[in-house]
């Protein structure tokens, strides 16, 4: 019996710790949900054909103008302006004047009596992404992003639309309260990945189970041959093994 518990303490030693919930929260611009026996995957940011950096923009933020109202937004990514940077008359929840859009996710600028006045509405440390219809998760996904300052409480959702031929850049913007905004783009990572899981299984829990009741077996087996060879028979070689 010495001799099990030696294997189950080396066992036990050699096993990882349960994943914390921390490390189990997925990455940024990632969402998977279990659906069945279907696991539904969507990693916005990773390359895919065709585009080696994702949902990103390559220009470095997408741009949308309706009325006197204009959004600048990246998604997954900060915003980088290599051209056409906004001019603002506030900026300083997001870069100030002279690196205006440089220092968060989404910007939006009002036209007020002539002048564009620019507020935050997504900062980086603010992002959620969810599937926009579990009953249809073909549709794509929702990246929400938020902003909060003592003047406002501001959001940008962002419908990823799955296309998997072409992309659509932004042309609707949709005001949904004081602060919030809604627009949608096409775009083939907004399409999941789909894997089929058969049987979820106990995970370690389960395989800890069975290694120990297979060692526990053959325990028995060579007590039991041990003690054949030594000239037991009958019902007392099984009973003498657990003793």
């Amino acid at each position: 019996m010495a001799m099990v518990a030696a294997a189950l303490f080396t066992l036990f030693s050699l096993l990882p710790p349960p994943t914390s919930a921390a490390a189990a929260v997925a990455a940024p611009c990632e969402f998977s949900f279990l659906d069945g026996n279907k696991l539904y995957s969507y990693t916005l940011s990773s390359p895919i054909r065709n585009f080696p950096h994702g949902v990103l923009s390559e220009d470095g933020f997408y741009k949308v103008a309706v009325n006197q109202t204009t959004l600048w937004f990246q998604l997954c990514d900060g915003m980088v302006f290599n051209h056409d940077p906004p001019t603002c008359a506030d900026c300083w929840d997001c870069g100030g004047p002279t690196r205006c859009g440089m220092e968060c996710n989404a910007l939006l600028a009002n036209n007020i009596g002539g002048y564009h006045v620019c507020t935050a509405i997504g900062l980086g440390s603010k992002i959620d992404v969810e599937v926009i219809d579990k009953k249809n998760p073909h549709i794509g996904v929702i990246v929400k992003m938020s902003s909060s300052s003592p003047k406002y409480n501001c959001s940008l959702a962002v419908s990823v639309l799955c296309n998997v031929n072409r992309v659509q850049a932004p042309h609707t913007l949709e005001k949904l309260g004081a602060c919030n905004y809604a627009t949608e783009i096409k775009h083939p990572s907004g399409c999941a990945t789909i894997v089929s899981v058969h049987g979820r299984g106990w995970g370690w829990f389960g395989t800890l189970i069975t290694i120990i009741l297979c060692l526990f077996a053959a325990y028995l087996l060579a007590g039991i041959a041990y003690r054949f060879f030594l000239g037991i028979r009958g019902i007392d070689v099984c009973f003498s093994c657990l003793c």
